[in-house]
């Protein structure tokens, strides 16, 4: 028997019921109509900028390890090596190998075997847990707990508050409580937790024996901190660090481990993106412009004096770093032409193409027809240039002058020609005498006029 639900009208409640039911019935209506779909997750890790999504290769430094090859003898620990252990190991120094995750769980390594968790459980951890220490980070040993078949570290002061299931106990009688804890104010933890598993319990072996073991996570070698961070990447990426090269899909750290901190900063925004120029040298010596956007090189302008800059904008370290180490395209190779059998350049102003294929044999000897084929291109032959090509303008000016003078005067004397003949046209119709009139002719000095 289902019984109605009465509420007054004017009561809050009727609203707040009204839309929880209403919301309800959309979400399933929704989940109903909505056809099932493969989810695809995508983790950002906020300090180190990788990005994964499912099914892809997260980066090597999440990536399953390699697993160690160390002797270890069959007797079980006993009281005399345990303090051995003690004595040696706590508060020993050493760098990241790895990113270590903070949280109370923490990573568990199998001596000899394989790290728990790998790949995208181990990125998973560290997104959401946070990083305790980046590959090539100082980390300290603060304590070693031993049970039956594994050895725990806390690394960097443990995950864990001090006294963290006494905070949850009170003492007191009647209505007055105390806790146990008092008067402690500490700060979050931020470290983290290392577990070295065996099978069959722990074995009796010395301190050299567990840093052996723990090397793939932990290094405990004598290094610098740029030694430190170095190892912990390829070997190409290592070389271009110590060489203080820059390449494209650098992080911050590399940067700052291959060339320290730069003499200017410039900010600026490209279009929509936002980014970070960081100068290198100056004049005359190379001057070396790195662009950052975010944590991650983009852009790298290299340019000396008297030369073209050279820029590079190709990422070849996110292969790297996804990879067992081998680049996906060498830098040296970015700008080298791979030049094939028969493959010829040839400047077409200066040299005539190749010949076309021919079936005779080699040193077989053509019909003199046949050794000059029509239609055969060879080289342009341009022809000199003359110096009367480009003549003077002022002497083209001046005889354009002249032509034009000349033409004016035909022009008068036409006309004057046709006013004479206007004139004749009016008179008697005779035509004029136009001959000069005649003069005496004066006698010869020795004769004497009759």
């Amino acid at each position: 028997m289902i019984r109605p639900l009465l509420i007054s009208a004017d009561s809050p409640v009727l609203a707040r019921v009204f839309s929880a039911t209403c919301g309800v019935v959309l979400f399933t209506a929704l989940c109903a109509s909505v056809p099932h779909a493969t989810a695809q997750a995508i983790t950002i890790d906020t300090r180190t900028g990788n990005v994964s999504t499912g099914g892809t290769t997260v980066d090597r430094r999440y990536q399953q390890i390699t697993p160690t090859n160390i002797d270890l003898p069959k007797t079980g620990l006993d009281a005399k090596t345990r303090l051995e252990l003690i004595r040696v190991l706590q508060s020993e120094q050493g760098f990241a190998m790895r990113p270590f995750p903070r949280g109370h769980k923490g990573l568990t390594l199998q001596a000899n075997g394989k790290l728990k968790p790998a790949g995208e459980g181990y990125l998973e951890m560290v997104t959401q847990y946070g990083m305790c220490a980046k590959p090539g980070d100082a980390v300290v040993l603060t304590d070693i707990k031993f049970d039956k078949n594994k050895l725990v570290f806390m690394i960097n002061g443990g995950p864990d508050l001090k006294h963290r299931f006494l905070r949850h106990i009170q003492l007191g009688a009647g209505g007055q409580m105390t806790p146990m804890v008092q008067g402690t104010e500490e700060n979050e933890p931020l470290g983290a937790r290392l577990t070295l598993e065996f099978e069959g319990g722990v074995p009796s072996m010395t301190a050299s024996q567990v840093k052996a073991l723990l090397a793939p996570l932990i290094s405990f070698d004598v290094k610098t901190p740029i030694q430190a961070f170095t190892d912990t990447l390829p070997p190409k990426l290592k070389e271009a660090i110590l060489n203080h090269d820059v390449w494209v899909g650098m992080s911050i750290d590399m940067v700052l481990f291959a060339k320290g901190q730069p003499q200017r900063k410039v900010r600026e925004v490209e279009g929509q993106t936002p980014f970070e120029e960081w100068i290198y040298g100056q004049p005359p010596q190379p001057v070396e412009f790195v662009r950052i956007n975010g944590n991650r090189v983009i852009r790298v302008e290299v340019a000396k004096v008297g030369e073209a800059p050279q820029v590079f904008d190709q990422d070849v370290v996110e292969a790297m770093m996804r990879s067992d180490g081998t680049p996906a395209v060498a830098v040296a190779e970015q700008k080298t032409r791979t030049v094939e059998m028969g493959d010829v350049t040839r400047d077409p102003d200066k040299q005539a193409p190749a010949p076309p294929p021919t079936l005779t044999n080699p040193g077989e000897q053509l019909p003199d027809a046949a050794k000059n084929p029509a239609g055969q291109m060879k080289p342009v032959q341009f022809p000199k240039q003359k110096p009367d090509d480009y003549p003077d303008v002022a002497a083209a000016r001046r005889a354009d002058q002249q032509k034009a003078a000349e033409a004016t005067e035909k022009d008068k004397s036409a006309a004057t020609g046709e006013d004479a003949a206007d004139d004749s046209a009016k008179g008697t119709g005779s035509a004029p005498n136009l001959a000069p009139a005649s003069k005496p002719v004066a006698p010869p000095p020795n004769q004497q006029p009759q």
